[in-house]
């Protein structure tokens, strides 16, 4: 998907680079040089001020309360930044063909490849509850109001579970990783207590983990930044096998104890390189020791795949990221 020329378009960034976007992806600037965008429907859902990186989200469908029942849920999730404005593949669904071109595609990567193949579900439960809500609101509502917040999951577990359904019958048996997200924690620990998680979210996590399990030949990942050392247990008995971006510059999660704790039960699909604080400042002789430290502890025994601790923001040198590659590769 996305792959011809006509796929994109030419933009300038407020920096005066060179960049593309998505052909179908048309944001408005203002004259401060910020970027607005909107659903088809004209709602504004996020803005990029002129000096971001990103797009903040703007449009949060029950802010003010929750609504009697969910039937308009598809409705709302759809004016949600995440949504509406999906990276690849899912940019394609209202395709009639979609699902049958996921599968081709998957195929022809399977006959000419012998790296992992992922595809991304996302089946996010706390960060849906953050995204219709607001992170304020949401937060105090697991406390207050856990009976609503559990009608909201028990509405978005059927919305991913017709997902999943369909992503497992399409490619479920050419595919290697499915990969789910929730951010769960923060630089110091988690938004929630494990008691919390326990009750609210790690039982809709299980069934999600237990439908591939029984449905697919796909393993389990996970996408969960900040600190979630204290999850992690419960996060393995609910069934996943895979944790990105291991975010080591949080607190608890110092990579020999993550390795030593939870070698065994969990792949560690990042933590090579911390690029809040070294890719970003370091020379490239510091990123160079800093990522062979890193190598030395995480992959011993296997059950580690090198990424960085998330991603490589514009800041970062160019020659850092070619020292972070070089240090791999003596590793090869």
């Amino acid at each position: 998907f996305n792959t011809k020329d006509s796929d994109w378009r030419d933009i300038v960034l407020p920096n005066g680079a060179p960049a593309q976007y998505p052909s179908w992806f048309q944001p408005t600037r203002d004259e401060d040089g910020a970027w607005n965008a909107f659903t088809e429907e004209g709602v504004p859902i996020a803005r990029m001020p002129s000096t971001g990186t990103f797009f903040d989200q703007t449009c949060f469908p029950y802010l003010d309360g929750y609504p009697d029942d969910f039937n308009d849920l598809t409705e709302a999730m759809g004016k949600i930044l995440w949504a509406a404005l999906v990276h690849s593949p899912w940019d394609h669904i209202s395709e009639k063909d979609f699902w049958s071109q996921l599968r081709e595609k998957a195929i022809v990567l399977r006959e000419n490849s012998d790296r992992a193949i992922m595809v991304v579900v996302g089946c996010n439960l706390f960060e849906w509850g953050t995204f219709l809500r607001r992170m304020d609101n949401f937060l105090m509502d697991l406390i207050m109001d856990p009976k609503k917040v559990e009608s909201l999951l028990d509405a978005l577990m059927e919305c991913h579970l017709a997902n999943l359904s369909k992503v497992c019958d399409a490619v479920g048996d050419v595919v290697d990783i499915v990969r789910f997200g929730d951010d769960l924690g923060m630089d110091r620990g988690p938004f929630m207590s494990p008691k919390i998680y326990r009750s609210l979210f790690k039982p809709r996590h299980a069934i999600l983990c237990d439908y591939v399990r029984k449905h697919s030949r796909m393993h389990t990942f996970l996408h969960s930044c900040g600190s979630i050392y204290k999850l992690l247990p419960d996060l393995i008995e609910a069934g996943f096998e895979i944790i990105n971006p291991v975010q080591t510059n949080c607190v608890d999660m110092e990579p020999a104890k993550l390795k030593k704790e939870f070698g065994k039960d969990l792949t560690f699909w990042g933590g090579f390189c911390d690029t809040r604080h070294i890719l970003n400042r370091a020379t490239p002789e510091e990123v160079k020791d800093h990522v062979r430290k890193r190598i030395e502890i995480l992959s011993p025994g296997g059950g580690a795949v090198f990424n960085t601790v998330h991603n490589i923001l514009p800041e970062v040198p160019p020659e850092n990221i070619v020292a972070m590659f070089e240090a791999v590769d003596d590793y090869r």
